[in-house]
Formats: C-alpha cells, sequence, structure tokens
C-alpha cells in the first residue's frame, strides 16, 4: 500500500488483535497507528493479573496476541530507530510491569538443585511444576523477547535511562524464579547486557558477588545460582593475564566457599567450569584452590565428596608443577581418606585418581611423606572393605605402587608391622594391668569382708549389749 493510498478505516481494521500483525506500519507516519500501538501497549501494561480465575480467557488471549504484534513489529530491524524515539518509554514501562513481581512462594521448604524440571522424584504426589507456571510464562515468554530486541538493536547509550541499577538490581532478583525457563532467558538478556552495556559491568559484577555472598552465608536456598554461574564462566574467560586482584579475590572469596553450601550438586558443574578457567589462566592459583576444597570438604555427603574429588583429579592437570609438591601430602591425605570410606562409590572414585598421571607425578614429588599413609590405607581396605570391588581396584593401585618404589613400599609394610605388634602387646600388657588391678581388688575385698565378720562374731558372744 502507498502512502497516498492509506485508509484509516483498513488500519483499523489490520490493527485488530485477531487480524494481520503490524509490520506495516512501520511504513507510514500517522499518528494514527502510532496511537494504536500505544494503546496496546497500554493494554498490556494494565492487564497484570495472568494468573486471575476472575480474568476472561478472551482478556488473556488478546493480551498475548498484543504482544506477539508487538515483538513481530520490533522484528523489522528497518524501522528500530523509529520506534526507539517514539515507543521505548511506554515499552520499556510495559517490560518492567510485566517482568518486575512478587514471585510465588517455594514450592519446597529447600531445593538443592538449580533446576526443579529434573525432579520428577522430588514431587511423588503433586503435577509437573513447570505446568503450573504454563500460564504465565506464554505471556512472559513474549515479554522476554521483546527486551532482548530492544537490547540488541538499540544503541546502549539511547537505553541507558531506562536499564539503569534499579533495572538491572530487579533483573537479578528474578533469577529466584524456580522456572527454568525463565532464568535461561534471564541468563541469555544479563549477559546480552554485560556485554553491550560495557558501563555497567563492574556493577553487574558486584550484584553478582552480593547474591552468591548472600546465598552462602544467609540463604538457604537460590534456584538461578547455576545461571548466574554461567555467565561468570564467560566473564571469566575474558579475563587478560595477569589477572587484576579482583579477579582473584572473587576466586578466594566467592567461588571457593561456593563448595560449602547444601546445594552445591545443582550447580557444581559451572562452579568447577569457573575454578578450572581460573587455573587455567594463572596455574599458581591451584595451590589456593585446591586447599580451599579441602578445607571445606563434606564429611557426611557422599555425593558432594564424588563431585569433588572429580574437580580435584581435574585441577592437577593444570596445577603449576613447582606446587606438587607442597600439595602432595594434604591432597593423598584426603584421597586415603575417602578410598577408606565406607561409601563403594566414593572409595571407588577416590581410587581411579591413582590412573591419573599428573596425581601419580605430584605424589611422587613427595614419595618418602606420603607412602606411609598411602600403603596403610591400601592395607586397611585389602583387610576390613566390605566391598569386593572396592578390594580389587586397591590391590590393583597396591600393585602400581609396588611397581613405583618395591623398597619403599616393603619397608612402610614393615613399619606398620611394627607398629601392630607395639600396639599388640601394649594391649596386652594394658590387659595383664588391668587383671592385677582388679585381682588385687577382689583380694582386698575377700579380707574385709572375713574382717567384719569376725567382728560380728565376736560381738555376739559377749554378754553386754552395744547401744
Amino acid at each position: 500500500m502507498m502512502k497516498g493510498q492509506y485508509n484509516t478505516t483498513n488500519t483499523k481494521a489490520s490493527l485488530s488483535p485477531n487480524r494481520t500483525s503490524l509490520k506495516t506500519l512501520f511504513d507510514l507516519d500517522s499518528n494514527n497507528e502510532i496511537e494504536e500501538i500505544l494503546s496496546m501497549i497500554s493494554y498490556c501494561t494494565s492487564t497484570k493479573t495472568l494468573i486471575d480465575p476472575s480474568e476472561f480467557p478472551s482478556q488473556q488471549e488478546k493480551k498475548g496476541n498484543m504482544l506477539s504484534q508487538l515483538l513481530t513489529i520490533l522484528r523489522n530491524t528497518k524501522k528500530c530507530n523509529h520506534v526507539s524515539q517514539i515507543l521505548l518509554s511506554p515499552l520499556m514501562e510495559m517490560i518492567s510491569a510485566n517482568l518486575f513481581r512478587s514471585l510465588p512462594p517455594p514450592s519446597k521448604p529447600y531445593s538443592s538443585f538449580s533446576s526443579l524440571i529434573t525432579l520428577d522424584s522430588d514431587f511423588p504426589d503433586e503435577e509437573d511444576p513447570i505446568s503450573k507456571l504454563s500460564r504465565i510464562w506464554s505471556h512472559l515468554q513474549i515479554v522476554y523477547d521483546i527486551l532482548m530486541r530492544l537490547i540488541t538493536n538499540i544503541d546502549p547509550h539511547t537505553l541507558s535511562s531506562y536499564i539503569n541499577h534499579h533495572f538491572l538490581a530487579n533483573l537479578l532478583n528474578l533469577f529466584q524464579s524456580e522456572d527454568p525457563r525463565e532464568r535461561e532467558s534471564l541468563k541469555n538478556i544479563y549477559h546480552r547486557i554485560y556485554s553491550r552495556f560495557t558501563f555497567h559491568r563492574s556493577f553487574m559484577r558486584k550484584s553478582m558477588n552480593d547474591e552468591f555472598l548472600n546465598y552462602v552465608f544467609e540463604m538457604e536456598r537460590h534456584c538461578g545460582i547455576g545461571e548466574l554461574l554461567e555467565i561468570w564462566g564467560s566473564i571469566i574467560n575474558g579475563f587478560t593475564v595477569p589477572l587484576k586482584e579482583e579477579h582473584k579475590l572473587f576466586l578466594m572469596r566467592v567461588l571457593i566457599p561456593l563448595h560449602k553450601t547444601k546445594g552445591m550438586q545443582g550447580y557444581h558443574r559451572q562452579l568447577a567450569y569457573c575454578v578450572s578457567q581460573f587455573v587455567q589462566k594463572e596455574p599458581v592459583l591451584g595451590g589456593v584452590v585446591v586447599r580451599g576444597i579441602l578445607k571445606y570438604w563434606p564429611l557426611t555427603n557422599c555425593q558432594k565428596q564424588v563431585l569433588l574429588i572429580g574437580e580435584l583429579e581435574d585441577l592437577v592437570e593444570n596445577i603449576d608443577p613447582d606446587q606438587y609438591r607442597k600439595l602432595a601430602l594434604p591432597f593423598c591425605a584426603q584421597i586415603t581418606r575417602c578410598i577408606n570410606s565406607w561409601n563403594s562409590q566414593v572409595a571407588e572414585r577416590a581410587l581411579y585418581v591413582w590412573n591419573n598421571e599428573h596425581f601419580v607425578k605430584m605424589a611422587s614429588m613427595a614419595i618418602e611423606e606420603v607412602f606411609p599413609m598411602v600403603v596403610e590405607g591400601m592395607e586397611k581396605n585389602l583387610k576390613w572393605h566390605w566391598n569386593k570391588n572396592v578390594q580389587l581396584l586397591t590391590q590393583d593401585v597396591k600393585l602400581m605402587l609396588q611397581e613405583m618404589d618395591p623398597i619403599l613400599y616393603s619397608k612402610c609394610l614393615d613399619e606398620i608391622q611394627e607398629r601392630e605388634s607395639k600396639a599388640f602387646l601394649a594391649d596386652i600388657n594394658r590387659k595383664e594391668k588391668w587383671d592385677r588391678i582388679e585381682m588385687a581388688a577382689d583380694n582386698k575385698t575377700k579380707t574385709t569382708t572375713k574382717s567384719n565378720y569376725g567382728f560380728l562374731h565376736h560381738q555376739s558372744q559377749s554378754p553386754y549389749i552395744c547401744v
């Protein structure tokens, strides 16, 4: 349709929610179509109670159609600047009104995983938790797409008055959502903002750090830690070497304490990737990371132990070899304790670490200090462990250690036998002492009893009566 042939009646018909999209409006410069778009934005802004049962399905459908039409308009990148100048303020108001809402209370008192969609066993008597959010998500998904379109196509300085610190703080709060689809959209948008809005990067890093620390030391749950760590993984990948002091402090004060939380299993993959990025860029940091993980080692959670054993094994390959000797003793001590674990999965995972050539190289750096402890752990497994598979793996590792240094291994065995014999003799001596003490006590008791009996017998024969 040419500009001179524009008809107001036809335009209003085309702007109906049940008709074709508003894409053709960008070919016109009339105020009527702008007012029509503003009317649509206003309707989408005011209708907030999407899950209110009092609302008619037709109203929800109408809003969904209008949001879809607005997204279609924004996909016309040729006129995107036109939108930014006239409709940007009401669009951002509409986005804020729909996104920044009070999240529903958690479905469980505590959830240690970042994604509820995979926890079928955690909801045995309930319907799929994601299905409960599907009604509101059908609208939120379009709103997130509109926001992504604006962030991608409009100059950051033009959006700076709308996407400010307050807006970013509200976005960060939405990572508490239990819907993994919403968190995925938030992750992509937040990362795109970090990439394009360079003047907000420092604030965004600090805000995410505060969120992590609040989770570690104050909160019991946070659904979006995994997504935030994925953003950080991309950020760390772009760090230049040598690393700034700010980034090293983030590793020591934020990432390492994240290993001690109850919900670490839910985001461990992302956390391990972030930590490994630091160690790859500066291998000297490997010692700090290993000691930090050993400091927060779980005592009763076997699943976390298995994950941390795998993380330590991966870190060994990137650690500076100059630190091998310093780390060999604490590292091997923890692996040996895991080898002696009564949980078969933990014991097997710890035994498999000895197949890693970097770990073996590290242990060989301090072989005089490490071998006595390791050999004792191996012999203990062979004698007492209940799992046959663990015993077989222990036997394989024992043969490998004997090949490494047969003289030292036999020397350690002799020392173990000597300690056991000394302990056995000490136990016998201690038992003999207790037997002598008990015998002396029995004799004393018998003597006392006889003397008391003689005294009573003498009193019974006396003509006098004691009063």
